[in-house]
């Protein structure tokens, strides 16, 4: 029952990682297709993995456990960059919608960082 969910572990530890380079590369269809084998994996572990406490204490499911750790990791990052992708699109069409033109125009300076300045003060600034 382990060895199934660990092979069923590191698949879904492969298939997170194809996800974040989906989404990296903005593959929405590559991303959308992962989606239905992801859910079909997290219903396996569900069923053939151990209970959490055989998972906290015994040393022979320590590869399995850490490979969910990492699976856990791997699965936040995904869903940060998507929450930053929403955000920026959120962004944008705020922008758009309010036409807003006294927000902060934001460009690089001669060493690369972000300076910002106000087009208030006009683009002789920039």
């Amino acid at each position: 029952m382990t060895d199934a969910a660990l092979s069923q572990a590191q698949e879904l530890n492969r298939l997170l990682d194809l996800e974040f380079d989906a989404l990296k590369r903005q593959e929405l269809e590559l991303f959308e297709s992962l989606q239905p084998g992801k859910s079909e994996l997290l219903e396996a572990l569900v069923k053939s993995c151990p209970q959490p406490e055989a998972l906290e204490n015994d040393v022979a499911l320590q590869p399995l456990r850490e490979t969910l750790l990492t699976c856990r990791d791997i699965h936040r990052r995904n869903a940060m960059l998507i929450e930053r992708k929403l955000e920026t699109i959120r962004a944008a069409l705020h922008s758009l919608r309010t036409g807003d033109s006294g927000s902060a125009l934001e460009v690089y300076d001669r060493l690369g960082q972000v300076a910002r300045f106000s087009k208030a003060r006009g683009y002789q600034e920039v």
